[in-house]
């Protein structure tokens, strides 16, 4: 009896929420032998969860402009069973780069200076066990590689570089010659053994220097039928972005670096949509019945009917608007993702005693009584909504090179933000991977009419004023048009301060690490200001209760947030920064640095941008713009 045959062994593995953060589709994994590059989403075997979000497709399919007859699926990435002689489920990776130095000890000296100097070999030349010059050595992958800010990679051709020649005739053999500790591109050379040109690497990162040849198209996490037409994109007058007849050249990346790889992920948290419930409530019963209703008084009529008790309870008022929009078929409001979840924080319900979470929820929260809270707070704050549970949904649809996407208020990916393009997954992605995260939060509304005050303050408006003016230095030295970004304005980089104040206060004590805490800033004019800072994991509970107990201790940990944020380790320097400073070129940050308000950017929604700590509370310079200022 034949024994059955065991699974292939991975080469190694990655949890799955890295797969949509750090590792997806297109980056570059080292190896203990090799580098690979994590495969397209064709490439992805097993069995993958499916993840039921609604408002997450449609938000997916607007963002990437699908048509409205695509469907968006969402799966989690496929996980290894326990069943070793089940077929392998993962994620195919290939070797990239296809270039490795040899480790020779060998040196040259020019210049009075020593190169430590090693052969650049192909793979052929090291899958079947690296040789060189008869004798086997160890190879390691060339750590320099090529790309363009439409996100395709493929390797230097690195004879037509040393060679300034993209149809070089000589075939020697090329060395990559280091000084020191091989950190600076002025000591970094590649010479040709045969015709000895010697060319520096540092030339490739000239800016604009085209060195590197014009950009192929190459997709080598597609395989190798990846290669697609590259040309440079421009932003036209209805503000769309199209291709031009120009080609895009290469830039060198350094295939570690942390600018090599940027994930663009929508999320949202699952939370009740009381206008989606009513649509779905009045569709059930709108052709037969409500589309025939004539008034207010009709509708009352017949929500007393028992077969209407499920729209009995949105009101009759809120049912006959529904009824009338239908009727004179206007469309209903797009709300944003954002939108959505600031209007059903704000719904929570009063708490009655210490409630425990629901098992089978996915949010729920309640909000503490307004008459507990401490005098001090109570003219900035009008509600604390304790989240015992809520569920977040995660997306990956894209990823960019060089540069990281930038994300509006209402949370959305806003592409013309940046000079470089989104890479897709796949050919033509037929789902997108997403991951759930169960965990729980703490909800903090401030008040609308003390913000409205408080922005109308000259000392306000003169730090706005400041403050736009490094916003639009930024958009100046990214070639950004104004139009296309606009500034977010101080109500939000205000709470976007307060926030990480808040996180840099309450992980000492919650029971996370501050990397762990996530933020939402909710800045609507018309609806509300606040922050939710929230937590979660993948597995079955997802919650200490930590952020929940924050929640009812939000007194003492705002206190501590504030005066923390009075005084840093780097003043007087961090809080007379001045945005517009061309020789620091900190356009987006006033009074912040690493000694105040930068946290981990798994945590920041702008990764750490539109921060001013002037503006929440007092610091050194005394601008008198804060808005927790002492009451007279």
């Amino acid at each position: 009896m034949s024994q059955p045959k065991k699974a292939k062994k991975a080469s190694g593995e990655l949890r799955q929420s890295q797969l949509l953060t750090t590792f997806g589709p297109g980056s570059m994994v080292d190896l203990p032998t090799r580098s690979v590059i994590l495969s397209g989403l064709s490439y992805w075997k097993g069995e993958k969860p499916y993840i039921q979000e609604e408002r997450l497709k449609y938000k997916v399919a607007q963002s990437l402009k699908l048509p409205d007859d695509h469907e968006v699926k969402l799966y989690g990435p496929p996980s290894q069973g326990s069943d070793q002689t089940a077929s392998l489920s993962g994620v195919d990776a290939f070797v990239f780069p296809t270039w490795f130095l040899a480790q020779v000890d060998r040196t040259v000296e020019r210049a009075g200076k020593v190169y430590r100097t090693r052969p650049l070999i192909s793979w052929s030349s090291v899958k079947g066990g690296a040789k060189f010059e008869g004798k086997t050595v160890q190879a390691v992958p060339v750590r320099f590689v090529q790309a363009c800010t439409n996100g395709h990679l493929s390797d230097i051709h690195w004879n037509a570089f040393v060679h300034n020649d993209f149809q070089p005739k000589c075939r020697g053999q090329l060395w990559l010659d280091e000084a020191g500790s091989g950190n600076d591109f002025e000591d970094i050379f590649v010479r040709c053994e045969q015709c000895h040109s010697l060319r520096p690497l540092s030339q490739a990162k000239v800016t604009d220097s085209r060195v590197l040849g014009p950009c192929e198209g190459h997709r080598p996490w597609l395989g190798p039928k990846g290669q697609e037409p590259c040309r440079r994109h421009r932003i036209d007058d209805a503000g769309e972005v199209v291709p031009t007849n120009q080609p895009e050249y290469n830039r060198l990346l350094v295939r570690s670096a942390s600018n090599a790889y940027f994930s663009q992920i929508l999320s949202v948290i699952s939370m009740p949509d009381p206008d989606a419930l009513l649509k779905k409530a009045v569709d059930r019963f709108y052709e037969e019945d409500l589309q025939f209703e004539e008034s207010v008084d009709d509708v009352v009529r017949s929500l007393r009917k028992p077969r209407f008790a499920e729209l009995a309870e949105f009101g009759a008022e809120t049912v006959w608007a529904e009824i009338q929009r239908r009727k004179e078929g206007r469309d209903a409001p797009d709300k944003s993702i954002k939108q959505v979840e600031l209007e059903a924080l704000l719904a929570c319900p009063e708490e009655r005693g210490k409630e425990s979470p629901t098992a089978d929820t996915i949010f729920e929260g309640y909000t503490r009584d307004r008459r507990l809270l401490a005098p001090r707070w109570q003219p900035f704050i009008d509600k604390v909504v304790l989240v015992h549970r809520l569920r977040e949904v995660m997306a990956l649809i894209g990823f960019t090179r060089f540069e990281a996407a930038q994300t509006t208020i209402d949370g959305e990916i806003d592409d013309l933000a940046i000079g470089v393009r989104r890479a897709a997954l796949d050919f033509e992605p037929q789902w997108f991977p997403a991951l759930e995260n169960l965990g729980e939060g703490v909800f903090l509304s401030l008040s609308k009419d003390r913000i409205d005050t408080w922005l109308n303050q000259p000392p306000v408006q003169k730090r706005s004023q400041k403050l736009e003016r490094g916003f639009q230095r930024w958009l100046d030295h990214r070639g950004i048009p104004a139009d296309h970004a606009p500034f977010p304005g101080p109500a939000y980089i205000m709470l976007h301060s307060l926030s990480h104040l808040l996180i840099n206060a309450v992980s000492l004590e919650c029971g996370y690490a501050s990397s762990a805490i996530r933020e939402r800033i909710y800045a609507f004019p018309d609806i509300g200001y606040g922050i939710l800072l929230h937590t979660g994991t993948s597995g079955s509970e997802g919650t200490l209760g930590g952020l929940v107990e924050v929640g009812r201790n939000i007194e003492y940990h705002l206190g501590k947030a504030l005066d923390q944020g009075q005084l840093c380790s780097n003043d007087p320097v961090c809080a007379k920064h001045n945005p517009d400073s061309p020789q620091e070129e900190r356009f987006l940050h006033g009074s912040a640095c690493h000694g105040c308000l930068l946290v981990s950017e798994t945590s920041c929604e702008r990764r750490n941008e539109l921060l001013d700590r002037a503006l929440v509370t007092r610091t050194v310079e005394n601008l008198g713009a804060e808005f927790f200022a002492e009451e007279d």
